[in-house]
């Protein structure tokens, strides 16, 4: 007996027949990591791009990486440590000040960059498709090359001011990674969050500077009462900006507050880069 269904017919009858429905993935099954482990390229040239082209056509090139932490050292070192007489543990006054600038403009660089790294990303995100969390990762990457840079001239304040360089400076290795981590979760936020109400791009340099006279950057984190210091700890960056002071210049570690800041990474971590994956998909109505 001849079949009547030819293999065309038969291929149709069976799709016919099975129904497939695509749906888009909701909540923390959208983020992939090993998706963003596998354009870990794309990651880097962002970076690179972002410092080439803040610093083309400058006079003073990447010199500017230097200066900027050098001369806030200078301005705070005489208001603060000549007129104002600000307490700094029987340190130098400029190395003491200059030990917190390095986590501080790490942080306030990075968030920066991240409050308008959507908008600097717009005409690829209309385009292409790529994980768009290597969007604030690369703003995070691009401020860690300015702390690099900064980091170098941190040893020569050292040696000019006669601090001596010893094995705690290790323990910058660990505060560096958690610090990174902390500007991750929040700068993924901010810039989730500066991309959906553009009101916050205005918002997040002016909370910036508040920030840092919220931390211990300018004075010792002792000239807060023992009362009020359970409330001061509660800023992440106090326990990071007093690890590295205590790494530098040798002093014991304020483990309450180094304590509190891993807390709040493990927060503020997943929160912020969850944020970012929820409102993505918007980004390219928004911008």
């Amino acid at each position: 007996m001849k079949c009547l269904f030819t293999p065309a017919d038969r291929f149709v009858k069976r799709m016919t027949e099975t129904q497939t429905v695509i749906r888009p993935e909701k909540g923390i099954m959208r983020l992939n990591l090993g998706e963003i482990l596998r354009h870990w390229e794309l990651l880097f040239f962002f970076i690179w791009k972002e410092i080439k082209v803040r610093y083309k056509q400058t006079v003073l090139g990447i010199g500017w990486a230097l200066l900027q932490p050098l001369i806030q050292m200078i301005i705070f070192s005489i208001l603060f440590g000549r007129l104002m007489k600000v307490p700094s543990q029987n340190i130098p006054y400029p190395i003491f000040v200059y030990s917190a600038l390095l986590p501080w403009t790490f942080f306030s660089s990075a968030m920066t960059l991240c409050n308008h790294a959507v908008m600097n990303h717009a005409g690829l995100i209309r385009k292409v498709w790529f994980p768009r969390l290597l969007i604030p990762l690369s703003a995070v990457g691009t401020a860690w090359f300015d702390f690099l840079a900064a980091l170098v001239v941190l040893f020569g304040l050292m040696w000019f001011s006669g601090v001596a360089i010893t094995w705690n400076l290790l323990a910058l290795l660990p505060l560096i990674v958690a610090e990174i981590l902390l500007l991750t979760g929040i700068g993924s936020f901010i810039a989730g969050l500066s991309a959906t109400y553009r009101d916050f791009r205005h918002i997040v340099p002016f909370g910036i500077q508040i920030w840092m006279f919220l931390t211990p950057v300018i004075y010792p984190a002792s000239i807060v009462g023992e009362r009020h210091q359970w409330l001061f700890n509660l800023n992440p960056m106090t326990g990071i900006v007093n690890g590295f002071r205590a790494a530098i210049l040798n002093l014991p570690p304020d483990w309450n507050a180094l304590g509190s800041s891993l807390g709040a990474i493990c927060i503020l971590l997943p929160v912020g880069v969850l944020y970012f994956n929820r409102v993505e998909t918007q980004f390219a109505d928004r911008i």
